[in-house]
């Protein structure tokens, strides 16, 4: 596996700027636009560095905050869209053990993954539907999900963002885990 390669607090989905001052999360920054004889409209320039708090003036730089409950549910709802198919960038991998039970056994299992919702303390304790066990047919089942790179060479540097991230969706036997 590759390098995760180094990454900013504020480049993370669920992360915003407040005052160092004052607290208030109502921060601008000035920025430098040009006329787009393409398009017909402004675009973005260059972002300054100066930051400034709206509310009091102040412009020390701010302090990044995480809304951990949001990155929460955003990590659920792409999971769950994994499970359901309905992945931006996702694989599913199904292991050899378990493609010895043949097309019909499998499409059964991918059914029941999806219909998993058992989600609890002991298979779920980050809360984040990333891993799930079931039985079928007397077969004890575990499935997972994983986060890398679009390259699939690294881990994701945020799997809460769906634009960097790319899920792999692996069922296998408990046996292989």
């Amino acid at each position: 596996m590759g390098q995760i390669a180094k990454t900013t607090l504020e480049g993370l989905v669920g992360v915003y700027p407040v005052c160092s001052e004052c607290g208030q999360a109502h921060i601008v920054r000035d920025a430098e636009t040009c006329w787009s004889l393409l398009t017909r409209k402004w675009a973005l320039k260059t972002i300054c560095d100066t930051y400034v708090c709206d509310e009091c003036g102040s412009e020390a730089a701010p302090i990044w905050k995480m809304d951990k409950e949001f990155r929460l549910k955003r990590i659920v709802r792409l999971n769950d869209a994994v499970r359901l198919a309905q992945g931006k960038h996702s694989t599913v991998v199904v292991t050899a053990g378990l493609q010895q039970f043949g097309e019909a056994y499998l499409a059964r299992v991918g059914r029941a993954v999806t219909d998993f919702h058992q989600f609890n303390e002991a298979n779920d304790p980050h809360g984040e539907h990333d891993f799930g066990a079931l039985t079928l047919d007397g077969e004890k089942l575990f499935w997972k999900v994983d986060y890398f790179d679009l390259d699939l060479t690294a881990h994701s540097l945020d799997k809460a963002n769906e634009d960097i991230t790319h899920r792999v969706l692996t069922i296998m036997l408990a046996s292989e885990y």
